[in-house]
């Protein structure tokens, strides 16, 4: 079973295009990480301040790792959070079903 972290971003009026760079920037690095499975980020298609940021870790030791990442210190704590999140919200999952990328079937 993975550990899945589902966190929505709402940027601020006016900040949602850095915000789309902060992510493409955090995504590489974010997926090179040895304990991510799965790091994927969509922009909401009806309010273009609202991102999903849809990841999955080997464990939740990886998701720690990921949050102590230089590009994640550097992106999200120092720069997203306080200057261009409006919000923060972070759901926590376990995958369901010993397959990877789907349920059994």
């Amino acid at each position: 079973m993975a550990y899945v972290v589902a966190a929505k971003w709402r940027a601020h009026p006016g900040k949602a295009d850095r915000l789309l760079e902060v992510i493409e920037e955090m995504t590489p690095p974010s997926r090179a990480e040895p304990g991510c499975v799965f790091y994927q980020a969509q922009r909401s298609a009806e309010d273009p301040n609202l991102f999903l940021l849809y990841e999955q870790y080997a464990d939740e030791a990886g998701y720690e790792a990921h949050q102590d990442t230089e590009h994640f210190t550097r992106l999200v704590k120092q720069e997203a959070i306080p200057e261009l999140l409006a919000a923060r919200e972070r759901e926590f999952y376990s995958t369901i079903g010993d397959h990877a990328g789907g349920l059994p079937s």
